[in-house]
């Protein structure tokens, strides 16, 4: 395994409403990171930061072993434009209500950035799509549209979109929170796939019965800061803390 994201006292605040305070973590190649906790409790504040979607107030973030952001006594001073485009390349980002563009079909979507972003010929990125695809059950959805698939297909698609570009790092946001209970068994086997192939996975989630499912080591927090950190076994075979119990009830 190898060490592909470090965060390290990760802050930031909206206003006087402190959001993340001094979070650090790190995250290895085929290990899979649930970050679990309440709402408001900063989980998709950090998969924002760590994707430079916000910048945060100070810390550090490294992405496979390049820096997005350097904590100064002024604040995270940030990789240039050019330095954040290679970056960028190396963490994939899976959004809740998946955000794939309508007007597109399945193909189109997913060989939009490999073409536009990394620069590889169309049937270059249509034959990684149709692996993509094949992987994902999906290949007969190929010349679909987004309002022709289900919920768990429209998961699956973001998916193979997000690994079109052969990312160190997949984040996924929620990726429960609109499926039943079988679809959420396929994305768990899709995500610890994805895990397998050499990636490390960061999953945001309230969903405690999925992160025991898939995750191999869980993040508690709570207003902004990590209450708890442990492996999978370790954290649900001993859940002393109040404020866990609390959640989980």
């Amino acid at each position: 395994m190898k060490l592909v994201l470090e965060v390290d006292g990760l802050n930031k605040s909206f206003g006087d409403k402190t959001v993340l305070r001094d979070v650090s973590f790190q995250l290895d190649t085929k290990e899979i990171l649930a970050i679990i906790g309440p709402s408001g409790a900063g989980k998709t504040t950090i998969l924002r930061c760590i994707n430079a979607l916000e910048k945060s107030d100070g810390g550090t973030v490294k992405i496979d072993g390049d820096y997005l952001c350097k904590d100064d006594d002024s604040g995270s001073i940030y990789a240039s434009n050019e330095e954040m485009k290679s970056i960028r390349k190396s963490i994939g980002l899976v959004f809740q209500n998946y955000n794939l563009f309508p007007h597109m079909s399945v193909m189109e979507n997913i060989i939009e950035a490999p073409i536009n972003v990394i620069g590889i010929s169309k049937r270059e990125a249509e034959q990684r799509a149709m692996e993509l695809l094949e992987s994902m059950g999906l290949v007969d959805k190929k010349d679909s549209y987004p309002f022709q698939l289900s919920g768990g297909q429209q998961q699956r698609v973001a998916i193979a979109r997000a690994c079109a570009l052969n990312p160190k790092i997949m984040c996924l946001d929620e990726p429960t929170s609109a499926l039943d209970p079988e679809l959420r068994e396929g994305i768990a086997n899709v995500i610890q796939r994805l895990a397998g192939d050499d990636m490390g996975v960061l999953i945001i989630t309230h969903d405690m019965a999925f992160a025991e499912r898939v995750a191999d080591r869980i993040i508690f927090m709570e207003e902004g800061e990590i209450v708890k950190e442990g492996s999978n076994e370790d954290f649900f075979g001993n859940l002393r803390d109040s404020r866990i119990r609390r959640f989980i009830s």
